[in-house]
C-alpha cells in the first residue's frame, strides 16, 4: 500500500487527541455535505425551471427551420420539394408565410403577425396541445387561429358573425401612395380557434391558411418566408442541414431549436452560470474550515510528523499525507451530499411534495451531467485547500 495514502487513511478515520480539531474536522465534513447537496438540488431546480421555460416556446418550434439569407422571402421549386420529402431524415415538413400586418375588430386596431400556413404545419409542430379555445383551422378558408393575448385586446370572440375581423395588409411597390384605400389589400377573416402559450407569443401570431396569405401579400405560388421540418426519430440532424444547403444552393439560414430561441438560451444558461458560481463560492468559504482542520492536525501531528522524517520520509510525501487527507474528506463528503440531494430531487420529481399551485408541482430533473459537475467541482476545491493547507508541512517546521 502507498505510504502517504495509509498515513491519510488512518488520520480521516482516528479521532486527534485534541478535541477542538475533531470539532472542526467534524464541522468540515459537515459543510462539504451539505454544500455538495445544495449545489446538487439547486441545479437539479433550475434544470427543471429551464425545462419547463422552453417547454411553452418548444410546441411552436419546430426541429429545423430554414429562412432565406437574404430578404424575407424565397422561392421553392417542385425539383426542391421532392427532394426535401426524399430525405428519409425528415418526417414532415411545412411551408409557412410570416409579415407584420394591422388587424380591426369593432374599431380596435392590433398590429401583430400574421402566419400563413399549410396542411402539414399541425404535423411538424404540436400545434393543438396549445389550442385554449375553438380549433385549428382548415385550408384553404378565411379561418384564422389568434393567440390568447391579441384576442383580450380586441375584445374578440369566436365565430362573431355581426363584427367582421378585418386584416390590412401593405401593397408591395414603389412610389407615392395616392389613396389611403389603395395602399393595403384587405380581407374578412373567420377567427374559429384561440391558442394560448405565453404573452409573448400569445400576443404575436395569427395563423391563417398559406395560400390565402400568399394572395394577400401578392406573392407567387412558390414563394415562401420559410420551411419548417419535423425530424424523423434518431435523425442525424447535422447531415439534414448539410443537404438543405445543398438543396437551395447556401442561400437559407437553418436554425435548430435552441438557435431559434438564441436570447432565450443565453438568459437562461447565464442564470444557470451565476447560480452555480454563487454556490461555488460558498463551497469554497466552507473548503477554507476544511483547510483549517488539515492545518491545525499538521500541528498536532507535528512530533509524529518529525519522526517520520528523520527516519528518511521525504517532505513531499509529508505533504502528500495531508492533501490525501483532505481529498479523502472531501470526496467522501462530496458522495454523501450527492446520496442526499440525489434521493431529495427524487422525492420531489416522483412524488411531488413541493407545489407552486395545486396541480403544477416544484419542477426537478435528475440528470447525471449535475452529478458529474457537483462532483468534480467538490473534488478540485477540495484537492486545492488541501494542497494549500498540506504545504505548511516544511523542513523549517519540522526542524
Amino acid at each position: 500500500m502507498n505510504f502517504p495514502f495509509y498515513i491519510a487513511k488512518r488520520y480521516v478515520f482516528s479521532r486527534s487527541s485534541n478535541n477542538a480539531i475533531n470539532i472542526i474536522s467534524k464541522i468540515a465534513l459537515g459543510g462539504i455535505v451539505i454544500g455538495a447537496m445544495v449545489l446538487f438540488v439547486f441545479m437539479s431546480i433550475f434544470s427543471g425551471l429551464k425545462e419547463f421555460s422552453l417547454s411553452f416556446s418548444n410546441d411552436f418550434d419546430p426541429d429545423l427551420k430554414v429562412i432565406p439569407k437574404y430578404g424575407k422571402s424565397f422561392l421553392i421549386s417542385e425539383d426542391q420539394k421532392r427532394k426535401i420529402k426524399a430525405n428519409k431524415d425528415i418526417a414532415f415538413y411545412s411551408k409557412t408565410i410570416e409579415e407584420k400586418v394591422l388587424f380591426l375588430y369593432k374599431n380596435k386596431e392590433q398590429v401583430a403577425y400574421i402566419k400563413g400556413v399549410d396542411g402539414q404545419y399541425n404535423l411538424v409542430n404540436n400545434v393543438t396541445k396549445a389550442m385554449y379555445q375553438g380549433q385549428w383551422l382548415a385550408p384553404k378558408t378565411p379561418q384564422v387561429v389568434i393567440g390568447n393575448m391579441i384576442a383580450q385586446k380586441l375584445s374578440l370572440g369566436l365565430f362573431d358573425l355581426d363584427n367582421a375581423f378585418e386584416i390590412f395588409v401593405p401593397k408591395p411597390g414603389k412610389g407615392a401612395i395616392s389613396s389611403p384605400e389603395n395602399a393595403f389589400n384587405k380581407s374578412n377573416l373567420v377567427p374559429i380557434g384561440i391558442y394560448a402559450i405565453n404573452d409573448e407569443l400569445d400576443s404575436k401570431y395569427v395563423f391563417a391558411d398559406l395560400e390565402l396569405t400568399q394572395e394577400l401579400l401578392e406573392f407567387k405560388p412558390n414563394q415562401i418566408s420559410g420551411i419548417e421540418i419535423k425530424l424523423a426519430p434518431n435523425a442525424n440532424s447535422e447531415n439534414v442541414v448539410a443537404d438543405l444547403n445543398t438543396i437551395f444552393g447556401n442561400k437559407v439560414i437553418i436554425k435548430n431549436r435552441a438557435q431559434q430561441n438564441d436570447s432565450l438560451y443565453k438568459m437562461l444558461n447565464t442564470e444557470n452560470t451565476i447560480l452555480y458560481l454563487i454556490c461555488t463560492l460558498v463551497i469554497i468559504l466552507i473548503l477554507f474550515t476544511l483547510a483549517g482542520a488539515i492545518i491545525m492536525m499538521i500541528l498536532d501531528k507535528k512530533d509524529n510528523l518529525k519522526t517520520l522524517y528523520n527516519v528518511g520520509t521525504p517532505i513531499l510525501d509529508l505533504r502528500k499525507i495531508f492533501l490525501l487527507q483532505g481529498t479523502l474528506l472531501t470526496v467522501f463528503g462530496g458522495f454523501l451530499g450527492l446520496f442526499l440531494g440525489i434521493i431529495i430531487v427524487l422525492i420531489q420529481q416522483y412524488f411531488k411534495v413541493v407545489m407552486i399551485t395545486e396541480s403544477l408541482a416544484y419542477p426537478v430533473i435528475f440528470n447525471l451531467q449535475n452529478v458529474a459537475i457537483v462532483m468534480a467541482t467538490i473534488t478540485i476545491l477540495g484537492v486545492m485547500a488541501s494542497f494549500i493547507a498540506g504545504s505548511r508541512v516544511s523542513k523549517k517546521l519540522l526542524e
